[in-house]
């Protein structure tokens, strides 16, 4: 899994379409983010991040992140 850093920009799938935003906090512990309630750890992180189409906040799974060219 590759680690990411607030301020990469990131592409993952939404659905039938792929979005790409920026990285906005690395959660390492449980909370509620993105609209979900968001399982989390030091050892299993997962990434807030913020799209450029939408503004919207979402919490991808980690494997589904890929740096975006």
């Amino acid at each position: 899994m590759a680690e990411f850093k607030k301020g990469d920009r990131v592409r993952w799938d939404a659905g039938n379409e792929s979005s790409v935003g920026t990285v906005e906090e690395k959660i390492t512990e449980d909370t509620h983010a993105g609209g979900r309630q968001v399982r989390a750890s030091e050892d299993a992180p997962q990434y807030l991040v913020k799209s450029e189409k939408s503004g919207r906040t979402a919490v991808p799974k980690p494997d589904k992140l890929h740096p975006a060219d």
